[in-house]
């Protein structure tokens, strides 16, 4: 178990604000689970437009963020991170289950429940206080970036 700043982050994710998702991550197994965090600002450019008189975080930004924490477990199974780019290929079974408003921390849990080769299939899930707020299950690959 190891936890990673927001530079070690910005290392192996090609993402950048406004699209990079997650803060840090508190702990990961490697090839096996990670656990990933999230501020939720009101400052964030989203917000403007969902909703002005009532934010709420956008569930497609939360899905990319479960993916983008998912993409770092894949990261931790290669020898050379910084050769690959990780790519989101599918969901399936996504649940939102309560809202995310400014002021929120989400922790983001996801789980490995099959790998072959480069290919992952996660179990992600998303909590506020505890609270389950997202699901699902997501699909990620791993690839060089000469093929990219």
């Amino acid at each position: 178990m190891a936890e990673l700043s927001i530079d070690e982050i910005m290392q192996r994710l090609p993402h950048r604000y406004p699209f990079l998702l997650i803060d840090r991550i508190i702990e990961f197994e490697k090839e096996k689970s990670i656990k990933a965090l999230k501020n939720v600002t009101f400052n964030e450019p989203q917000f403007a437009g969902h909703f002005p008189k009532h934010p709420v975080m956008p569930g497609v930004l939360l899905i990319e963020a479960m993916a983008q924490a998912g993409g770092m477990l894949a990261f931790q199974s290669v020898e050379d991170d910084r050769e690959y780019l990780v790519y989101f290929t599918g969901i399936d079974g996504v649940r939102f289950r309560k809202p995310v408003r400014p002021g929120d921390q989400v922790i983001f849990e996801l789980t490995c429940l099959r790998r072959r080769g480069m290919m992952w299939k996660l179990r992600g899930q998303a909590f506020v206080d505890g609270v389950l707020v997202c699901e699902g299950i997501l699909m990620a690959t791993l690839m060089p970036q000469e093929d990219a």
